[in-house]
């Protein structure tokens, strides 16, 4: 397993910290400060844990781009939308969950809501990746939430995706939304826990 580079700071900093206060011996109270700073470091060092997972196979098969709960399935348009919740303690990279090609990257400053509130996904800070493939075009929507205050795309326009590649992460609980073509059957229902790269979210007709 490795660790997403974003989260050295988050790490590094508070056990740096933890690592001066216990060593330094400055009696009871600095002593617990130090142990509450390595608490943190690895609570940080578990939220930006990069797992090894196998991708699921099969050209027909749409898989979910974040590890999560999925809030809600909604039809809007001519796309159906995924919103998926992701608490604290899921992993917090996104991935591709299709073969194509980057269209665009578009930030959106906004708000900080909470990610379970039905108007974060229009008003919060948010980064929207479209993706081309031969089958139509996909989007990953991702949403800041009331503790994630930044999101973090790792592509461009033009970048070539292989299905699960990873495209970006979000820091602390947050929301993922994948709009899909009206055309692909959705597999999954609200509820459903759903781990990115593996589970599979609908399917091409």
């Amino acid at each position: 397993m490795s660790i997403a580079k974003e989260g050295f700071p988050f790490i590094f900093i508070p056990l740096a910290i933890a690592v001066a206060l216990i060593l330094l011996n400055f009696g009871a109270f600095f002593t617990i400060l130090g142990v509450v700073f390595l608490i943190i470091a690895l609570f940080c060092l578990f939220f930006f844990r990069d797992p090894h997972i196998t991708i699921t196979e099969g050209g027909q098969f749409v898989l979910a781009p974040c590890n999560g709960t999925v809030m809600d399935v909604v039809e809007e348009g001519n796309e159906k939308v995924i919103r998926v919740f992701l608490s604290v303690f899921n992993v917090h990279l996104q991935r591709s969950p299709v073969a194509g090609t980057v269209q665009s990257v578009e930030h959106r400053a906004g708000k900080f809501l909470m990610a379970m509130n039905p108007q974060a996904f229009m008003v919060n800070e948010q980064n929207i990746i479209t993706i081309k493939s031969e089958q139509g075009t996909f989007i990953v929507r991702q949403v800041a939430g009331f503790l994630a205050r930044r999101c973090v795309a790792w592509v461009k326009e033009g970048d070539i995706l292989a299905k699960g590649d990873k495209i970006g992460l979000i820091k602390f609980s947050s929301q993922v939304d994948l709009h899909l073509p009206a055309a692909v059957t959705v597999k999954i229902k609200k509820g459903d826990k759903v781990i990115s790269g593996v589970t599979i979210c609908g399917e091409l007709a």
